[in-house]
């Protein structure tokens, strides 16, 4: 028990340290462990979840206190992932899931290459000059310090219907599947909507907090949260994910990105062989 419990801590350490840094949930490290440790995968997803929440946790202090993330557009684009996961929820087993397995695991495929795309294109990395007219109304744009290149660096939005859109779609990804859509939110801001990178991935921890603590409540009260798994993981992952947001500040965009392309292909990789039921 004792050597378990060191593991599961050891595992929440590394899982909210590389899903601050990315902005991406825990799960798709710790649902594949726990499974590898024998846990029932009714409790490794309810486990995940609780994962989550502490990435968020964690990481989102760090993000506020250095005026990294976007509340704004955090505030504004959970509106879209709600209201889809809502509706995910309910074409629950009305809808071939094999499809959109398929459906979502392009979609990250597209969003590797484009990220690919920009590594070795800069120029297509560039801050937009003006700002998208939905995102000057609401007050969307904003600035951060970067800590990496010792500046202010000011953004403006770009299609932010293109942007709510992909969100309305994550949540739907996530209530229909039951799948993280971590990556989905910052394809939403840094591929769609032209934020840079570094507040995108803080915005999408802060987001994904917000929507797990939704489905949280459902694992609870079902009784699959088991405290004995659920707790070394978040105690593990909150001190991770405080490390990680401090040293994600101090990494260069690009390197971000190289850690961020195997990790969604893995993920897309993990959609398809769900849709060719291999999984």
């Amino acid at each position: 028990m004792i050597t378990q419990a060191v593991i599961m801590l050891v595992v929440g350490i590394f899982a909210g340290l590389l899903g601050s840094i990315l902005g991406l949930g825990g799960g798709i490290i710790i649902t594949p462990v726990l499974t590898l440790m024998g846990i029932d995968i009714k409790y490794a997803i309810a486990a995940s979840i609780v994962a989550v929440i502490a990435t968020s946790s964690g990481s989102a202090i760090a993000f506020l206190k250095d005026d990294v993330l976007n509340l704004r557009v955090a505030m504004f684009l959970e509106i879209f992932t709600t209201v889809g996961a809502l509706i995910g929820a309910m074409l629950t087993g009305k809808v071939d899931g094999t499809v959109l397995y398929f459906l979502f695991g392009a979609l990250l495929v597209f969003q590797a290459w484009n990220m690919w795309r920009k590594l070795f294109r800069p120029a297509v990395d560039v801050a937009a000059v003006k700002s998208d007219p939905i995102a000057k109304k609401l007050q969307l744009d904003n600035s951060y310090y970067d800590k990496n290149l010792g500046k202010q660096v000011t953004y403006h939005l770009q299609n932010v219907p293109g942007g709510a859109a992909v969100m309305f779609g994550a949540g739907i990804a996530s209530g229909l599947l039951g799948i993280g859509s971590g990556a989905f939110k910052v394809m939403a801001m840094d591929g769609v909507m032209k934020m840079p990178l570094k507040p995108s991935t803080s915005t999408s921890n802060l987001m994904m907090g917000v929507t797990a603590a939704a489905s949280a409540v459902i694992y609870f009260f079902s009784g699959m949260i088991q405290p004995v798994i659920a707790v070394p993981i978040a105690i593990g992952i909150i001190g991770g994910s405080s490390i990680g947001a401090r040293l994600m500040q101090y990494l260069p965009a690009k390197r971000i990105r190289q850690i961020f392309i195997p990790v969604v292909l893995l993920m897309a990789l993990q959609l398809i062989l769900k849709g060719l039921g291999l999984d």
